[in-house]
């Protein structure tokens, strides 16, 4: 699994984690197989380092939990969700070379 800092989602803890969450919360959506997403796991990492206590950070293994993937679309991987208040506030789909900066543009702005 990943850092310290970056939480498990899963279908089961998902409604409890972070749609209840007190703090805005980013959901990585992910799978083993998925370079892309390999290669962001280092972002997310020093993400949820850099912004521990003001925002959780969590990856979502798209193979093992389907059923919350299904229920936000989610057609291509990585897709990274920031939810706030239990709704999506920003959504980024793909690894790309500005993908820290919008994540952080989008952190600075949910808290």
């Amino acid at each position: 699994m990943a850092a310290a800092n970056v939480q498990e989602f899963t279908d089961g803890n998902f409604d409890a984690e972070v749609l209840k969450s007190d703090k805005p919360t980013l959901v990585d959506f992910w799978a083993t197989w998925c370079a892309p997403c390999r290669a962001i796991a280092p972002i997310v990492e020093a993400l949820a380092t850099q912004y521990q206590g003001q925002v959780k950070v969590g990856k979502l293994d798209v193979d093992h939990n389907q059923g919350v993937a299904s229920q936000y679309g989610v057609r291509s991987i990585p897709t990274l969700l920031l939810f706030k208040n239990g709704k999506v506030v920003e959504q980024l789909v793909g690894a790309g070379p500005q993908t820290r900066a919008k994540l952080e543009e989008a952190f600075k702005k949910a808290m």
